[in-house]
């Protein structure tokens, strides 16, 4: 496999001779992936892998209106890039014109990087997950569960000068415990697998398992409950998907404003969260730069290389910005919003045994499972919970409950959240595919929707 500096020169080489389009963007990601997996005390499988995938882009212009042809291919054998090429170019010229048509960015030189090859990863990335496993096999509890390791390097050029590398590494721990009928489910997200802390996650399961104990069928209803990181992440990572600043504008989603416009300026709650996206943040780094090969709602081809820097979505409760790519931005003649990988919110400072001490009666909700869109007018979700739900009383958690499916809106929990503890990195069980770099508070809602009892074990 050649390098992927030298494939993306020979695109863009091959894409000037062939003179099927006027510009042509380049994406080639080289990945490495790693996985381990146990079952009943036992590590059962591992593997590795590396895989390189390449877009290109071309762009036919025709004055001030654009044509988009995207192809995507596996293929490492360079004598499969002129074909490639000569079929992004014909997907290009028979396309609809694209709404989001806009200058491409120039830049001169490379990054300070290019030249640099793609990072791996192996099963010895592992090593301490390992060895801390085997130490928890040889207790009471049966453990199951797998850790991903995936380190993407991607590349961006294009015909017009930009030359932009960047190295995401996304890891991640899931680990579920058993005993006797009762499960429980912790998860942790890590970039280099040097800071997993198996041993607290191995005795917060195993508390969590002397809980269930004791159990307590409670009817479906509004409850007090109290939502730790990784469930406050599944309803705020999708909040923050769906943030689009056209579909607001043209009456589509939840963030429309009754008679027109978006509800940005709009107070939610009293808590002062806010909830923001940075390329920066420590632990939860991710590209600082758009690099996509295909537009959507909040990110566009044409911006391939702008930097993208912090965004407040909501700031100190106020729904502050909508994701806008250049072309929805000078269409609505609001400030570029771009969205990274991460989602960040800010709490409260105390710690989540803190608001469990201070709960008369409610829920502890664990994990969440299973979410679904509902209504996109109000954004509603419903979803099921999963492996821990818990009644606390008097502050303290003295049995676990049966499942349940709930309906809520992650707009409605910002507005009646009473309380917030300390922000957290998490990861969050149902979006945590997709989605694992977050870090979030826990949140006291005095009455979240527990629509029906689910017979889920």
């Amino acid at each position: 496999m050649i390098p992927a500096q030298q494939a993306i020169d020979l695109v863009l080489a091959e894409a000037a001779r062939a003179g099927g389009a006027d510009e042509t963007i380049v994406i080639v990601s080289d990945t490495a992936e790693a996985s381990l997996r146990w079952a009943n005390n036992s590590m059962t499988t591992n593997g590795e892998s590396v895989q390189r995938n390449t877009t290109v882009v071309s762009i036919v212009r025709s004055g001030d209106t654009a044509r988009v042809g995207s192809l995507h291919s596996t293929e490492v054998d360079p004598e499969a890039i002129p074909a490639l090429v000569r079929a992004s170019q014909q997907a290009a010229r028979s396309a609809p014109e694209a709404r989001d048509a806009f200058p491409l960015l120039t830049g001169s030189g490379e990054a300070a990087d290019w030249d640099a090859a793609a990072a791996t990863t192996g099963a010895e990335a592992f090593g301490g997950v390992a060895t801390a496993l085997n130490h928890g096999f040889q207790g009471s509890d049966t453990l199951y569960g797998f850790a991903h390791h995936i380190v993407d390097t991607t590349y961006l050029a294009t015909s017009t000068g930009i030359r932009r590398r960047f190295t995401q590494p996304t890891g991640s721990v899931e680990i579920n415990a058993k005993r006797d009928t009762a499960s429980a489910w912790a998860g942790t997200t890590t970039p280099w697998f040097t800071d997993v802390p198996v041993d607290a996650m191995l005795a917060e399961l195993s508390m969590r398992l002397d809980w269930s104990q004791r159990t307590v069928e409670l009817p479906a209803g509004r409850y007090e409950t109290i939502m730790p990181p990784s469930t406050v992440a599944d309803m705020m990572i999708y909040l923050g998907w769906t943030m689009e600043g056209r579909g607001a504008q043209e009456g589509r989603t939840a963030l429309s404003a009754p008679g027109g416009g978006t509800r940005v300026g709009e107070r939610l709650g009293e808590l002062g969260l806010t909830l923001y996206s940075d390329p920066s943040a420590p632990g939860l780094e991710c590209s600082p730069f758009v690099s996509v090969g295909s537009s959507s709602e909040t990110v566009s081809v044409f911006d391939n290389g702008l930097d993208v820097g912090r965004v407040d979505w909501i700031r100190d409760g106020v729904i502050n910005a909508l994701a806008y790519p250049r072309a929805a931005a000078a269409e609505f003649d609001v400030p570029v919003s771009v969205p990274c990988s991460n989602f960040l919110m800010t709490g409260g400072t105390g710690e989540l045994a803190d608001l469990v001490a201070s709960t008369e009666r409610g829920l502890l909700l664990t994990t969440l499972w299973y979410i679904r869109e509902v209504d996109p007018t109000t954004l509603l979700l419903t979803g099921l919970t999963r492996d821990g739900v818990y009644l606390v009383e008097d502050g303290e958690v003295t049995a676990a409950v049966n499942n349940f499916r709930f309906n809520e809106s992650p707009l409605d929990l910002l507005r009646r959240a009473t309380e917030a503890g300390r922000s957290e990195i998490t990861l969050p069980r149902e979006w945590g595919d997709w989605a694992k770099r977050a870090q979030m508070p826990s949140l006291r809602i005095p009455d979240f929707h527990m629509s029906s009892v689910s017979q889920a074990q």
